[in-house]
């Protein structure tokens, strides 16, 4: 089996992309990023996920905070029962998923790997410019032009984005049938101490609504 690297929160949607890529018949090494978030109660998650679906986890630690910018990596309350528009809100953090898929080269180069998996959607989402197809498509490019493996003919990289046009309900019923482990996942934006999600920021309506519309159970603990 080929190694991949999936870019991996513990979330919903990278553990259906974990799902999906051992499905294609990878290898998956899932790469989490303690970046400063304040809901790190996520790569508990990861761990718990990644063992759960026999990845490797590799976790790397990366401070944006330093760059702030963000309610997720400052001090900036996170939106709470507010309307989901067509706007950036202040969840966006600057430039992450190219950090982080950056992290994700660097690691499929080391591996050997030429695929790498996120799990952005630009249907069900918080209107982030980094979970489009545009980015997507852009950054496979530069990972062929800004690594040694791709310029001396030892790999073509591919980035994986299979969960970019479904909808968070369609994400759920194709993870539901590869048997993600869904209850041991978090998205919570702004989980209380025990790590119970709020049930009241952007992530967790998208992901509540998510299991509504898709006919399936939430598993999900809320405070």
């Amino acid at each position: 089996m080929r190694p991949a690297v999936v870019l991996f929160s513990g979330g919903l949607d990278s553990s259906t992309c974990l799902a999906i890529a051992k499905e294609e018949g990878f290898a998956p090494h899932a790469l989490a990023v303690r970046y400063g978030q304040r809901h790190v109660h996520e790569l508990t998650a990861a761990g718990r996920v990644a063992a759960a679906m026999g990845a490797p986890l590799k976790i790397v630690d990366l401070d944006l905070r330093a760059i702030g910018g963000s309610a997720l990596t400052g001090e900036l309350p996170v939106p709470k029962d507010a309307p989901i528009g067509p706007g950036i809100p202040v969840t966006y953090v600057p430039a992450r998923n190219t950090v982080l898929l950056a992290l994700a080269l660097a690691y499929a180069e080391v591996l050997g790997a030429q695929d790498l998996y996120i799990g952005v959607n630009a249907i069900d989402y918080s209107g982030y410019p980094d979970c489009r197809p545009a980015f997507v498509g852009a950054f496979e490019a530069l990972a062929n032009l800004a690594t040694a493996a791709a310029v001396e003919g030892r790999a073509r990289y591919t980035v994986h984005a299979p969960l970019l046009q479904l909808s968070k309900a369609e994400i759920i019923r194709r993870g539901a049938g590869l048997g993600v482990p869904y209850a041991l996942t978090h998205s919570c934006y702004d989980p209380d101490p025990e790590g119970r999600a709020c049930g009241r920021c952007d992530s967790c309506r998208l992901r509540r609504q998510g299991f509504a519309d898709a006919g399936v159970p939430d598993p999900t603990r809320y405070a």
